[in-house]
């Protein structure tokens, strides 16, 4: 059985933590992992205006999800950076163009998760997993978050993403800042939970 990650990532933070959720997936057995990522839909000059034209030779390598990829999936973990409170353009874009498999269907009773980056601590990481999980909702999927019974969410001695809506990572004002171990931690175990569960619901 396989679990589709489909995420964007510009700088490189949420690839990371894509990375991460895969290594969960593959913690289960009989369970693989798919990185994919949503198509770019900024020029080459504005990407380079936002000084991400080399973290981009390296993210582009990954391929493009397609629909059709979406609907084979057992279970699909989404990844996004914030966008004041919400799911980047680039990702919205991308389900909005899911109409089809939602008239018939497609992806109802798949479970489904939603991990995130956020510039600063505060910056909206619960607001977009949960505003994310409204499309989720409507495509009929099963919402798995991240359970408390990761001890990483309780840490109190460091600055550290991560809900029970789901992962997620600070990237700084000007982006520097790399996923902590805690938060890579929690995207394993998010990506090993969704596995779990999508292993049982499958069978």
């Amino acid at each position: 059985m396989n679990v589709l990650i489909v995420y964007y990532s510009l700088y490189g933070h949420v690839a990371a933590m894509a990375q991460a959720v895969a290594e969960g997936v593959g913690q289960v057995p009989d369970m693989t992992a798919t990185l994919r990522r949503v198509p770019e839909t900024l020029s080459d000059d504005v990407i380079e205006k936002m000084h991400a034209t080399e973290p981009q030779k390296t993210l582009t390598q990954v391929p493009v999800c397609t629909l059709a990829e979406l609907e084979e999936a057992d279970g699909i973990m989404f990844g996004t950076p914030t966008r004041y409170g919400n799911m980047c353009g680039q990702m919205r874009q991308f389900l909005d163009a899911t109409g089809q498999i939602w008239v018939r269907g497609g992806l109802v009773g798949k479970p489904a998760g939603v991990f995130c980056s956020t510039a600063t601590q505060h910056g909206g990481q619960e607001t977009t997993i949960l505003t994310f999980m409204c499309t989720l909702l409507h495509h009929g999927m099963v919402l798995v978050g991240l359970p408390y019974a990761y001890a990483g969410l309780t840490r109190m001695d460091e600055v550290s993403g991560g809900s029970p809506y789901g992962a997620s990572t600070l990237a700084g004002s000007d982006g520097s800042r790399r996923p902590t171990e805690n938060e890579l931690e929690g995207a394993r175990y998010h990506g090993r939970h969704l596995a779990e569960i999508t292993k049982k619901m499958r069978r």
